[in-house]
């Protein structure tokens, strides 16, 4: 008997039986575009970019930081050191200058001309220093006497300066510091220390008087500062010590001697009269007022007298220190 025989499926077949009948409506998927890929939405940005500052910030927090450096003494003594070594700075002398000179004022008396050898010898160092002839006259009308310094201890224009400036003088004019120009009237005098003291009738608005300090300390060899108008040049300052102490001094004339005085080396000249001598802090612990040349010439060689500060206070009526 015989068997029937069995064919597996062709592949073509299996094919053909699968497909579709051409005339059978079937849904048509929409084509997909070649190289199309896919893009993150807008919430998918945020996101990661809120994960990349997150992972940033945490991992600021979890680095290790360099201990603040704290200032220590030995810092600043070399920063101190550096500046020192570096900057250029005022000497002692130059400082005590400038504390000084906002109180000193020129002191110019106009009067009868004199014709004593001293006057003569500061007439022609003025005039030389203004650049005229030695032995030439001033401007017709008010002659000038004399020119000297003073400074201001008072600051309502109570103003110290010596005797023989403006003895004799119909008219004081002072000026000051800052150039304003006044008339001044004598409202005491201390001969035997050649002292006098003056009232401006017109003063700056921010006058400042000089501090004065006591003589009771000062020692031969201080260091001091003379500042006035040599010749009426100025102001003018010259450094030097202090030679001495107690010294007296007669004048060329022999007429006044002059005692317990100041005597030292900084150089001082005719117009130096009635300016301060101070010390290294800008303290007044004297006031100029005689120089020794046993010549003719009458300029400083190297001698130069105060009056100590406490004489010239007690002037004003002044306490002593």
């Amino acid at each position: 008997m015989r068997r029937t025989a069995l064919y597996s499926r062709s592949p073509q077949a299996s094919k053909d039986a699968e497909a579709p009948a051409a005339d059978t409506p079937q849904a048509v998927a929409p084509p997909v575009a070649a190289g199309a890929r896919w893009q993150p939405g807008r919430r998918a940005f945020g996101a990661l970019l809120a994960l990349v500052v997150a992972l940033g910030v945490g991992g600021a927090a979890l680095w290790p930081r360099q201990p603040a450096h704290t200032l220590t003494q030995k810092d600043i003594d070399a920063a101190v050191l550096r500046t020192l070594q570096t900057a250029t700075l005022p000497s002692a002398a130059a400082r005590a200058a400038a504390l000084v000179q906002p109180s000193v004022v020129r002191v110019v008396s106009y009067g009868p001309e004199r014709t004593t050898p001293e006057a003569k010898t500061e007439k022609r160092g003025r005039n030389l220093a203004r650049g005229k002839p030695p032995e030439a006259d001033g401007p017709p009308g008010e002659v000038e006497r004399g020119i000297g310094t003073g400074v201001v201890i008072v600051d309502k224009g109570v103003i110290l300066t010596n005797l023989h400036v403006v003895a004799g003088a119909q008219t004081i004019k002072v000026t000051f510091a800052d150039g304003l120009e006044a008339l001044a009237t004598i409202t005491g005098v201390q001969p035997e220390n050649d002292l006098a003291v003056l009232q401006a009738r017109k003063i700056p608005d921010d006058l400042i008087p000089a501090t004065l300090a006591s003589t009771a300390d000062l020692q031969s060899g201080d260091q001091v500062v003379a500042v006035g108008f040599p010749f009426g040049i100025g102001p003018s300052v010259s450094a030097g010590v202090v030679s001495g102490l107690k010294r007296s001094f007669r004048s060329p004339e022999g007429k006044q001697e002059l005692g317990n005085l100041i005597q030292f080396d900084a150089a001082a000249n005719p117009g130096n009269s009635g300016g301060p001598l101070v010390n290294m802090e800008g303290q007044v612990v004297g006031i100029v007022t005689a120089i020794l040349n046993p010549t003719q010439q009458r300029t400083f060689i190297g001698i130069g007298f105060a009056v100590p500060i406490e004489n010239a206070a007690s002037a004003i009526g002044s306490p002593p220190f």
